[in-house]
């Protein structure tokens, strides 16, 4: 259950605001508008006066409702309309209209608007549009002539929506901590839905400025993205001519005066703000090491890999940001994807934006090397090559958001926790169309049998409890190719293969040929190093335990990644 709260000012906001609820509707949605509640229990009602013009009895109606607003005369507030629709969800069961009028009085009740039992409380009436909502208006003059006390009182109807879904049965709604957000109204839905857009243009714009903040390293560069997104950008400058502020709109998107409807950074996220954005366009500033040339996938796919450690061992404001970046990551995965796979890569990134924020201060210097990274891929998305940078980096993704989930969950960050879990269902999905050409590609070019006779034969030595499982894959041929390719670079293919083995468990993998070649081909792709060294790092393989041995035994059994499946 979504209760909003809207507020409305000016001479007419309550005639308005009733005009609005017993109309037809902007998409001629409302049918049978009725009274369920009111402050008196006896309100006329334009929507069940068949013998009257409905239009005297909505004056008659806001009249009433004006009544101790007139009493005050110029010491009126200047918001004197307190507007609160509240729906179920498409699956709750249908409420009697004697069921919403209790919501109702609990919703008012919470708010402050009219407390239980307070004879001088403010006016208000209840209507029911069709079957899954109700319309709460009040004016914010008490009868008594005092002004309601609603502080918090969005936060207040929220919790009370918590109780009322407890005590209907209805789909339980995870609790906020104020930091999603801000939802586009019902008005902006039904206005891309009139102009058969896919999303608001809120939505639109907000995931565009998202990605201009991730690629840009000025700010000069922000607004140049912005525009070759196809943003109209329209800066705030104060007396000095210096910019203090930004708003941006999309082409086409108007209001009833054929203006520009404009959504300032601050309204679109919170720290989507300019100072916000000068901040972490000065996080991002250029590092002394820059990110290796021409090979951003592999920095940001191993970036990616380390985020798990971060969120079990690093602390609260570390962790933050490596979700931060994790989400500018899943902005970046539908770019280069194909086709099949965009629109689940999209809603993943949307979903997971959600997860990128609570009220723990993030530590982003934490994450500079992945946020440099996709800013490299960002100005040259070309890069991806032949699918397999964006596969890597879709693999690990899928592990760091699975334990980004269970981080949320330990916080109690419900929300967020519910976010990160949606946005591993659209991960699942999209995983095998941009693997799946990948590994083609490279079983194409597998060796012959012998060569893979030896690498089976040193798999069983090096992991003999999934090595079955690995040789039986679909995916062995493409493996083997990897390995084959690192041999010729100079790699020696058993070392390359317990440095892979050693990153991560396989344990938590559906597919571990599949999570192995990845790692494989960025191993191989290093420069190969000396005898020497090789022998060195054979060593040190087989003496230390591997890390990802070491996280997973950190978690307790039921957060061992349970969610990565490939």
């Amino acid at each position: 259950m979504i209760p909003k709260i809207i507020l409305g000012k000016g001479p007419h906001a309550t005639r308005r605001t009733i005009g609005y609820l017993f109309g037809k509707g902007r998409a001629n949605e409302h049918t049978d508008p009725h009274l369920v509640a009111s402050w008196n229990g006896f309100a006329p009602d334009p929507g069940r006066s068949p013998h009257r013009n409905p239009k005297d009895v909505a004056d008659q109606l806001a009249n009433q409702l004006d009544q101790p607003i007139r009493m005050l005369g110029d010491k009126a507030p200047k918001f004197t309309v307190w507007h609160c629709p509240v729906r179920a969800a498409p699956e709750d069961p249908i409420l009697t209209d004697e069921q919403w009028a209790d919501v109702a009085r609990r919703i008012v009740a919470a708010a402050g608007i009219a407390p239980d039992g307070d004879e001088g409380a403010c006016r208000w009436v209840a209507v029911r549009h069709a079957d899954d909502h109700i319309h709460i208006a009040a004016t914010l003059v008490r009868q008594d002539g005092r002004r309601p006390r609603r502080d918090y009182d969005q936060r207040a109807v929220q919790k009370e929506a918590r109780k009322i879904e407890g005590d209907y049965g209805l789909r339980r709604l995870k609790p906020g901590d104020g930091t999603a957000a801000k939802r586009p109204t019902s008005k902006e839905h039904f206005k891309a839905k009139r102009q058969g857009q896919d999303a608001p243009a809120r939505e639109v714009l907000r995931l565009r400025v998202r990605r201009a903040v991730a690629a840009a390293s000025s700010e000069a560069e922000f607004f140049a993205l912005l525009d070759a997104m196809g943003v109209t950008v329209r800066p705030k400058t104060g007396p000095s001519g210096d910019v203090l502020g930004y708003s941006v709109a999309l082409p086409g998107d108007v209001n009833k005066d054929c203006e520009p409807v404009w959504f300032s950074g601050s309204t679109l996220a919170g720290d989507l703000s300019l100072p916000k954005v000068r901040q972490r366009l000065a996080d991002a500033a250029p590092e002394p090491i820059a990110v290796r040339p021409g090979d951003p996938w592999h920095q940001a796919t191993a970036a990616t890999e380390r985020i798990p450690s971060h969120l079990t061992f690093g602390d609260d404001h570390v962790a933050q940001g490596q979700l931060v970046a994790l989400g500018v990551a899943l902005d970046l995965l539908p770019v280069t994807a194909p086709s099949a796979a965009k629109a689940e890569l999209q809603q993943a990134a949307a979903a997971f934006e959600r997860a990128t924020r609570s009220r723990i201060t993030a530590d982003r210097d934490s994450a500079r090397v992945l946020r440099r990274s996709v800013q490299a891929i960002w100005r040259d998305p070309g890069t991806a090559g032949d699918g397999s940078g964006a596969a890597m980096l879709l693999d690990s993704a899928l592990t760091a958001v699975a334990f980004a989930m269970h981080w949320h969950r330990r916080h109690q960050h419900a929300q967020q926790e519910a976010a990160a879990q949606q946005a591993l269902v659209h991960l699942q999905a999209a995983y095998g169309p941009v693997t799946e050409p990948v590994l083609g590609n490279l079983a194409r070019r597998a060796p012959g049998q012998q060569t893979k006779h030896r690498y089976a034969h040193h798999l069983r030595q090096a992991i003999p409890e999934h090595a079955e499982r690995i040789v039986q894959d679909r995916a062995w041929d493409a493996l083997t190719t990897v390995l084959a390719e690192a041999e010729a670079s100079g790699h020696n293919a058993a070392t390359v293969l317990d440095q892979a083995l050693s990153q991560r468990s396989l344990d938590d993998a559906r597919h571990p040929a599949r999570a192995l070649t990845w790692r494989i081909q960025r191993l191989g792709q290093r420069h190969a190093p000396g005898p020497r060294a090789q022998a060195a790092m054979a060593r040190s393989t087989a003496l230390q335990p591997t890390a990802s041995a070491s996280t997973a035994a950190a978690l307790p059994t039921s957060q061992r990644s349970p969610a990565r499946r490939r």
